[in-house]
């Protein structure tokens, strides 16, 4: 469990616990803020499948922020990054003591602490790492920070564990350190790949004539990224504090490559291939 000392978060990853069903969580209601598109949307039906009673809103649907906090034992904010906080904030005081205020969003630090500030609730950071496209959570990851957790400590990892997932409990600071990898930079590479062949001028329907099944896979990548919710990627790295950090290495690595390639180096290239997963 995540432990709050010094003001600081304090836990190290470690699978989650068996879960085992209490009388007080048999019967209750979950509510879902940002619940009509995306992941919040995905989750509702999971939920319900469950046999849960799911409430959603969106910006013009649904419960109202009162009536969801009256209603709802469970609530999930499933809203972009950069209305996370504003969101948390206004629903959080309207929390009651025994209930949980989760959230799906992408970066975890914020959010949490955002929560136990906010609230008086148990709370709980969840990241499922996973977007709206996949048939089941059988097999897929799910990153839980628990916070102030009692009454609730095994639900939300039992739930998803009974689906096949493999949940684990991370403290906030470790999740946004391993999310700047696996998200924003990934992101980024997918970006500047973007770039980098629009400025070739080569048209796009010229390089699918002489594309191989790889490079499919990352134009349709790029695609994805570049016009489906661009705003999403761009909150994910500008939102983490650890991109800079990164970013900055991914220059030197840049720069290592194209050194040796000026010089023709393909030895040298070679090594420094191979050096990448030793």
């Amino acid at each position: 469990m995540l432990k709050i000392a010094g003001g600081r978060f304090q836990a190290r990853i470690r699978p989650c616990k068996t879960y085992t069903k209490r009388k007080l969580m048999e019967t209750f209601e979950i509510g879902i803020i940002g619940g009509t598109g995306g992941i919040g949307k995905w989750f509702a039906g999971f939920f319900t499948e469950e046999g849960y009673t799911v409430h959603v809103s969106g910006r013009r649907t649904g419960l109202s922020i009162n009536e969801m906090a009256r209603v709802c034992r469970v609530v999930i904010i499933s809203v972009p990054i950069n209305v996370t906080n504003a969101v948390i904030e206004e629903i959080g005081p309207k929390m009651k003591e025994d209930s949980l205020l989760m959230d799906f969003t992408s970066l975890k630090e914020e959010p949490v602490r955002a929560m136990l500030a906010s609230s008086r609730s148990e709370v709980m950071g969840c990241h499922p790492l996973f977007g709206p496209d996949v048939p089941s959570i059988e097999g897929l990851n799910i990153a839980l920070c628990p916070a102030r957790i009692d009454r609730w400590n095994g639900w939300p990892e039992g739930v998803f564990r009974k689906r096949g997932a493999h949940v684990f409990e991370v403290e906030p600071r470790k999740h946004d350190e391993m999310m700047s990898i696996i998200q924003g930079l990934n992101h980024l590479d997918t970006i500047t790949l973007g770039l980098t062949l629009k400025e070739t001028g080569v048209d796009p329907a010229e390089l699918k004539e002489f594309s191989t099944p790889i490079f499919d896979t990352k134009l349709a990548i790029i695609e994805k990224v570049c016009t489906q919710n661009p705003r999403l990627y761009a909150d994910i790295i500008t939102g983490n504090p650890d991109i800079n950090r990164l970013i900055a290495i991914y220059e030197q690595s840049l720069s290592k490559l194209k050194a040796l390639v000026e010089k023709n180096d393909a030895e040298g290239l070679t090594e420094l291939i191979k050096s990448s997963f030793e």
